[in-house]
């Protein structure tokens, strides 16, 4: 892809910047016209060196915006697992606007809620509390360093899913936590006094849910 796209692309568009990822790149283009242009002339490219270009994911995208308002049938793309759309943003003096920003992508988020309910965490009722930190703690530490660059508030919910497997667990593991609201009181206990036992525990510490 190197020779195919990279150097191809930067020999006949240099003014035109891109990103790319084994197979998957994202291309700039200041205008539709430029950005049809450059699609046609990349099929035909692909299509030189035995290769084509991906139906399904090739698509000419709009970067909506606060300044950019016009109406185009796709205004996000996913990239490395982060999608890139407006999203509000907070600007001076408080006031919200549209940003075209990149957060962790629905699809990311799935696969992290699937490693967290593998776990089990609620059933580790011959672990401690430490145990289950070390266990744990380098893989949502990786996710929060490459999820969390960006818009990391769109990662909370997973975080958040993490901490109500915990409370359950605490249920589970001693009777007298039983009680929902027991349960919680020591909960809230925990964070406050060993708020560096989960690495997560940086950004949030409200169960999402607790039943």
């Amino acid at each position: 892809m190197h020779y195919a796209f990279d150097t191809w692309l930067t020999r006949n568009y240099p003014g035109v910047a891109f990103e790319r990822y084994a197979d998957d790149a994202i291309v700039h283009c200041r205008s539709l016209k430029q950005a049809k242009d450059v699609l046609a002339a990349l099929e035909k490219r692909m299509s030189e060196v035995g290769l084509r270009l991906h139906p399904d994911k090739t698509k000419i995208v709009y970067c909506k915006d606060a300044n950019r308002k016009l109406a185009h049938a796709s205004t996000q793309f996913t990239f490395l697992g982060y999608t890139f759309r407006a999203r509000r943003a907070r600007g001076r003096g408080g006031v919200f606007f549209a940003s075209f920003q990149p957060a962790v992508s629905k699809q990311a988020l799935k696969k992290i809620s699937e490693a967290v309910r593998s776990w089990r965490l609620h059933r580790w009722s011959n672990a401690t509390m430490r145990e289950i930190a070390r266990f744990i703690n380098p893989k949502v530490a990786g996710w929060m360093a490459y999820y969390g660059v960006f818009y990391r508030s769109a990662l909370y919910p997973a975080l958040q899913r993490i901490n109500a497997y915990l409370v359950r667990w605490m249920r589970r593991k001693f009777k007298r936590l039983r009680p929902k609201k027991k349960a919680l009181e020591t909960w809230w206990r925990l964070v406050t006094q060993y708020p560096g036992s989960f690495a997560h525990w940086k950004w949030t510490v409200n169960p999402w849910r607790t039943g």
